[in-house]
């Protein structure tokens, strides 16, 4: 499973060098080139603040005595953006005053370099802050996933449902929202105990994990039910992987009640072009055709555009 990688080359650490010296930055990567790392630049504050906005690197190399927007209020700005708040940022600096120090830290940067640096030292710094948020974000990562099926989270879900609602309404893509519940869940843990139920949990999420695209974000939504976002996919699209994805979990096996099959009924609403309701109002409207399904049998797909959720005309 992969979430969206902010790096652009995911076999490397992005270091943003933001200083108005060129000299400064043909030495630092001169001097850093050994550590495997991908450079990014940029000679002022505000270019700076837009490119780790867009490129989100995995540390940030800070000049404070910059023209125009100096560092101080580049790091204020860095700290009070979604996006870049936890970003880790050394700062590189000629001002040695214990008053610089303490306002940059306060400001929220991860260490202080005074400049001219030792390099050995500075490229240790480096590694430890480097080393540091990679740990950070393997724990943040771990607490938005669930234990027992190894999928995203409901939390997890959330983010990404709201991530991915915004892209799609700023830039006009496609995106459905799918809901997939267990039919009579509840039977199988009254009937064959609760390791067979945990085995079914886990089991659909390896199929969901198969089966789906890389880009698709499968998550556990609530006990038997869950969620799975698939972006740049419109309403048929979505509602031919649903189809697939019934028929998958129908067809298995399951060991420890092979005579018992084990079907889920699926709810979708799908867009093809501009969100034409908010993000919330879509995840009810995905819902009402999850449980219309179950009225209507259960093991069945309930899809709909988002039109036609919304004028109640539901294709199942």
């Amino acid at each position: 499973m992969s979430e969206t990688q902010n790096n652009t080359d995911e076999s490397k650490q992005v270091v943003l060098i933001i200083d108005d010296s060129k000299d400064v930055h043909r030495l630092l990567k001169a001097r850093l080139r050994q550590e495997d790392l991908d450079f990014a630049s940029a000679e002022t504050g505000e270019e700076g603040i837009s490119m780790a906005a867009e490129r989100c690197p995995s540390l940030i190399l800070l000049d404070l005595d910059m023209p125009g927007l100096d560092g101080y209020e580049v790091l204020r700005r860095l700290k009070d953006a979604k996006a870049t708040r936890d970003v880790p940022v050394i700062i590189l600096s000629g001002l040695q005053g214990a008053h610089d120090k303490v306002t940059a830290f306060d400001l929220g940067a991860v260490d202080y370099v005074t400049k001219p640096f030792d390099l050995a030292e500075l490229r240790a710094r480096v590694r430890s802050s480097l080393k540091l948020n990679q740990l950070v974000r393997m724990l943040a990562q771990r607490a938005q996933i669930d234990g027992l099926t190894g999928l995203w989270n409901r939390a997890a879900f959330d983010r990404r449902w709201s991530e991915e609602y915004s892209r799609a309404a700023r830039h006009g893509h496609p995106l459905s929202l799918v809901l997939l519940d267990i039919d009579h869940f509840k039977s199988i843990n009254d009937t064959f105990g609760h390791p067979a139920g945990d085995a079914v949990l886990i089991g659909l999420a390896k199929l969901l994990t198969r089966e789906l695209r890389s880009n698709d974000v499968a998550c556990r939504y609530g006990g038997e039910e869950f969620a799975v976002i698939m972006p740049d996919t419109g309403t048929n699209a979505a509602r031919q992987t649903c189809e697939r994805l019934r028929v998958a979990l129908e067809s298995v096996v399951w060991p420890r009640h092979p005579e018992r099959k084990v079907t889920m009924s699926i709810g979708c609403v799908g867009c093809d072009q501009v969100p034409s309701v908010p993000a919330e109002r879509w995840l009810e409207l995905v819902d009402q055709n999850l449980y219309a399904g179950k009225r209507s049998g259960r093991n069945r797909v309930t899809a709909a555009s988002l039109e036609e959720a919304l004028g109640m005309k539901i294709a199942v």
